[in-house]
């Protein structure tokens, strides 16, 4: 199908439609039809018309939210100046974009343990970290060759930092009075202490 304006339009909305209903209802009560009465469609065959399966769907949902906030993350942190401020401007980014599109996270959190690889095996949860990680390598190395940051082990390192990050995914999802602020400037001078030189 020929990918026109009105069709991405199309698109998006059955995207958002189905991340407001994987929010609100979880992953297997998510049904086309739930769908289709959120996004105001006739039917869900307007779903199938967009989208091959509930798989596609769900991929497609995935690669939007991630590239969405790689966007907003990787505009922050190259405007930053220094290995230290690009680091605070990582964490900074992060539980930002996390605070700001709280029910895409949620649908991402419902989304991960039905996640499903070309060959039909589920994605271990490492293995969907693994792209963050490996960035946040780089950001870190850099750090180490510039010479502002202290001799660690910077796998270690960016395992620990995405660990702090992915940990505050949960609690927007499960704690609402969580205070985001608070973590944030704790996370930012727990990690600038931790990798100064």
């Amino acid at each position: 199908m020929a990918r026109t304006f009105t069709n991405e339009a199309r698109r998006a909305q059955i995207m958002r439609a189905a991340i407001d209903t994987i929010a609100e209802v979880g992953y297997a009560k998510a049904s086309f039809a739930r769908i289709t009465e959120r996004a105001g469609l006739s039917s869900p065959r307007m779903i199938s018309y967009h989208f091959e399966s509930k798989d596609d769907l769900i991929h497609e949902i995935v690669l939007h939210v991630f590239g969405a906030g790689a966007a907003f993350i990787n505009e922050r942190v190259s405007a930053a100046d220094g290995a230290i401020g690009r680091l605070q401007a990582y964490l900074e980014a992060n539980l930002q974009f996390l605070r700001e599109h709280p029910r895409d996270i949620a649908a991402l959190t419902e989304i991960g343990p039905h996640l499903r690889d070309a060959a039909g095996q589920r994605y271990p949860s490492v293995g969907a970290q693994e792209v963050s990680v490996q960035s946040l390598e780089k950001l870190l190395a850099d750090g180490h060759v510039s010479g502002e940051f202290r001799d660690f082990d910077v796998r270690s390192m960016a395992v620990l930092i995405r660990g702090a990050v992915d940990g505050a995914a949960r609690r927007l999802r499960d704690e609402p009075d969580f205070d985001f602020d608070a973590y944030t400037r704790e996370a930012v001078a727990t990690f600038t202490r931790a990798v100064a030189r």
